[in-house]
C-alpha cells in the first residue's frame, strides 16, 4: 500500500523538491574522492551562507540530527573548569541544560517565559551576577513557539565580555540572514533538514577556527568529538571519521544549489516571511489567535491557540492530513496550542489551499 503524499507544514523534516529527492538515487562510497569533493564543496558553501571566509571559520558536519550537533559542541568544547550560561525560553534551550547535566558541566540557567524573547537586559544582569561564566548558549528561532530571539543584540555584547558564544540556529540558518562574523558567533549549529531544505541525517557546526582549535582533548565522547571530526576532514580532504549518510549528503549538496538558484538566503527569507504573514492573517480571519506577538514572531513556524476549550486537535490533525497537509502539535504547557510551519517547498498557493481546507473543517 502506497501512502498518499502530503505537504509537511513542520519545522523539519520538511517537504523537499523532486531534485533533492532524486539526488538520493546515487550510491556513493564514503572513501571515494568524488564523494569527498562533495563534502568539501558543501562545507565551503555553508561558509558562504554564513557570510564568513575559510581563513577564520570552518564548517564541520556531524552524523545525526540537529541535537547531535548541539551535543557535539556542548560535550566537546567546554572544559570541566568552565561555566556555561544557558538562556532558555523553550524546550530547546532546556535541552542544552539537560546535556550540561549529563556531562557534569557547570551551568547557570536564565529561564524566560516561553512567550517572551530573551533580552539583552536579562542576559546582562545574569552575567553581572555570575562573573565566572566562560561560555554562553542560546536558541535563535525557538520552535517551541516560533519566537525569534535577538541574537544580533545579545551575542556581540556577550562576546565583548570575553565569553565564547554558542548559537543554536537549527530552524533559522539558511532561511534568515545571519552574519556569523559580525554577530561574533563562535559556534553556530544547524542541520541538513531545515531551511537549507535537505533531508534528515546530519547536523553541522560553523565554528571559528581559533576557538575550535583550542578544544583539543576536551571531548567527553568519541563520536561527538567536534575537534576530532574537524581535524580528520582537514587532513583527509573531507573524509568523515565514521560512516556518513552518503545519500543525505548528496541531497544536501543539491539543496544548497537550489538555495543559490532561488536567490540566496535573502530571497528564501522573503518567501518564508510572505508565507507566514499570509498564514497568520488567514488563520485569524478563521478565528484562530496567534500565540506570539507579531514583533517577536519568526517566519519559520507559528503557534496558534486552541479556538475553544473543547477543540479536538487530533481530529483536526487527521482531517488536515487526509486533505494533504501535516501540521505540528503544540509544545508549551501554559496554553493549549498547535503549530504550523511554512519552510521547505512551500509557496503562497500552498498556504491558500491550506486555509481553504481549514475553513472547510471548521466552517
Amino acid at each position: 500500500m502506497v501512502e498518499k503524499n502530503y505537504l509537511l507544514l513542520t519545522p523539519g523534516p520538511l517537504t523537499t523538491s523532486e531534485e533533492v529527492k532524486q539526488a538520493m538515487d546515487f550510491d556513493y562510497c564514503t572513501w571515494d574522492d568524488d564523494y569527498k569533493k562533495i563534502t568539501q564543496s558543501f562545507r565551503h558553501s555553508l561558509l558562504e551562507v554564513a557570510q564568513v571566509n575559510d581563513e577564520e571559520y570552518t564548517a564541520v558536519p556531524i552524523q545525526g540530527s540537529g541535537t547531535y550537533g548541539v551535543e557535539s559542541v556542548i560535550s566537546s568544547t567546554i572544559s570541566d573548569d568552565d561555566t556555561l550560561l544557558i538562556a532558555m525560553n523553550g524546550a530547546y534551550g532546556k535541552r542544552i541544560g539537560e546535556m550540561a547535566d549529563i556531562y557534569g558541566i557547570n551551568h547557570v540557567d536564565l529561564v524566560v517565559d516561553e512567550r517572551q524573547p530573551i533580552t539583552l537586559e536579562e542576559v546582562t544582569r545574569c552575567l553581572d551576577a555570575n562573573p565566572g561564566v566562560t561560555h554562553f548558549a542560546m536558541i535563535h528561532c525557538e520552535t517551541t513557539t516560533g519566537i525569534l530571539n535577538p541574537i544580533e543584540d545579545i551575542i556581540p555584547y556577550v562576546s565583548g565580555r570575553g565569553i565564547t558564544t554558542i548559537v543554536d540556529a537549527m530552524s533559522s540558518f539558511g532561511g534568515i540572514p545571519i552574519d556569523v562574523k559580525a554577530n561574533k558567533i563562535d559556534y553556530l549549529i544547524s542541520s541538513s533538514n531545515k531551511c537549507i531544505q535537505g533531508v534528515p541525517g546530519f547536523s553541522f557546526v560553523i565554528a571559528r577556527k581559533e576557538v575550535l582549535e583550542n578544544t583539543k582533548g576536551m571531548a567527553r565522547t568519541l563520536s561527538l568529538d567536534l575537534y576530532g571530526q574537524y581535524i580528520e576532514m582537514e587532513r583527509n580532504n573531507g573524509k568523515w571519521r565514521f560512516t556518513s549518510p552518503t545519500h543525505v549528503v548528496h541531497a544536501f549538496y543539491e539543496a544548497l544549489k537550489e538555495l543559490k538558484e532561488e536567490g540566496g538566503v535573502e530571497a528564501r527569507h522573503q518567501r518564508y516571511t510572505n508565507n507566514q504573514k499570509h498564514l497568520a492573517k488567514g488563520m485569524e480571519e478563521l478565528g484562530f489567535k496567534v500565540l506570539i506577538d507579531e514583533k517577536f514572531q519568526s517566519p519559520i513556524i507559528t503557534s496558534f491557540i486552541y479556538p475553544t476549550d473543547d477543540f479536538d486537535f487530533h481530529a483536526f490533525y487527521q482531517q488536515l492530513k487526509s486533505d494533504g497537509f501535516v501540521i505540528y502539535p503544540g509544545k508549551i504547557s501554559q496554553v493549549p496550542t498547535f503549530r504550523i510551519g511554512n519552510i521547505g517547498e512551500v509557496y503562497d498557493e500552498d498556504i491558500t489551499k491550506l486555509l481553504l481546507a481549514i475553513k472547510e473543517i471548521t466552517g
